[in-house]
């Protein structure tokens, strides 16, 4: 699945314990874990896949393959999401 959307989370509910590290950030879960819920079902956990899509290098950050502290130039994915966003919404209107 996509990075940051919870994947890690979910199994911790499941389970009802900490099983599987969790964080704000991408890349928090580095390698394939299996989590026994019970005596039948396992689950797994992996890493962020984000395939290329031929998208422009501008739309990775926006899907959270990458952390904004990582970013060289946060100014064109910030534009990106801006222009996304009807202008009402950007003004608090």
């Amino acid at each position: 699945g996509y990075p940051n959307v919870g994947k890690s989370s979910l199994i911790n509910s499941l389970k009802r314990s900490r099983a599987c590290g969790v964080g704000a950030m991408p890349g928090v879960t580095r390698c394939l874990q299996a989590v026994q819920l019970d005596r039948h079902i396992q689950l797994l956990d992996c890493p962020g896949v984000v395939l290329d899509s031929g998208d422009p290098p501008a739309a990775a950050p926006l899907r959270g393959a990458l952390a904004p502290q990582r970013l060289r130039d946060p100014l064109t994915p910030a534009c990106a999401i801006l222009r996304r966003c009807p202008p009402q919404q950007v003004r608090g209107d």
